[in-house]
């Protein structure tokens, strides 16, 4: 860049008497001071927003003795400090209804947040919780990994068998597939060791 260039005699800079000049400040107000006023006290209660001018000492004896909630009594006081926390907005309980009006009796109660006024929703069973609560539910079955399923197929068993049932199957089928209750006939010694095997699963599963 050439400083010496003559674009640099062209350029202008805006005079300084445009540029805003700051607002001349007061005297104080404080009766019969003539000292500027160059600090900002609030009025108060109901005033809020609006300021004294001072000059220093002015305001800091006003400082001293200022008390937002002069002339309120402790329940007045309280009751501004709990509307503080919430900013001072209004608040409504759950579930009122703010204007006040009667819901027709013949109105579904609805179980979301915004008006159907054609009752697509309700047309689509949405809302229904109600009625389904009322109806009895299915037994669910139980979830069982697919080691204890195998087990429970093993003893010939359904998932939801309980405790009291795998212990007698166990029973029987090692009473049917020992040698002793078939004379001695060890064809079956494979099927036996299945169901014990089987029956250790489910006793690790913790369901028997």
């Amino acid at each position: 860049m050439d400083l010496n260039s003559r674009l640099f005699d062209s350029i202008r800079i805006k005079p300084s008497c445009d540029e805003p000049k700051a607002a001349a400040e007061g005297v104080c107000e404080s009766p019969g001071c003539t000292q500027p006023g160059l600090y900002r006290a609030p009025k108060g209660r109901k005033a809020e927003g609006q300021y004294w001018r001072f000059c220093i000492d002015h305001v800091r004896a006003y400082n001293a003795t200022y008390n937002y909630f002069d002339g309120m009594n402790d329940a007045a006081v309280q009751a501004y400090q709990k509307d503080a926390i919430i900013g001072h907005r209004p608040t409504w309980a759950m579930g009122v209804n703010r204007t006040g009006e009667a819901k027709p009796a013949d109105e579904p109660v609805r179980d979301w947040a915004y008006v159907d006024p054609l009752g697509i929703l309700r047309g689509e069973g949405v809302g229904d919780a109600r009625r389904r609560a009322r109806q009895p539910e299915e037994p669910r079955k139980p979830k069982h990994s697919a080691t204890v399923r195998r087990a429970l197929d093993v003893m010939g068993l359904e998932e939801n068998a309980d405790s009291a049932a795998i212990k007698a199957q166990y029973k029987v089928l090692v009473k049917r597939f020992h040698p002793d209750a078939n004379g001695g006939d060890r064809s079956f010694e494979e099927r036996l060791r299945d169901i014990i095997r089987a029956h250790d699963v489910l006793r690790a599963a913790g369901l028997c």
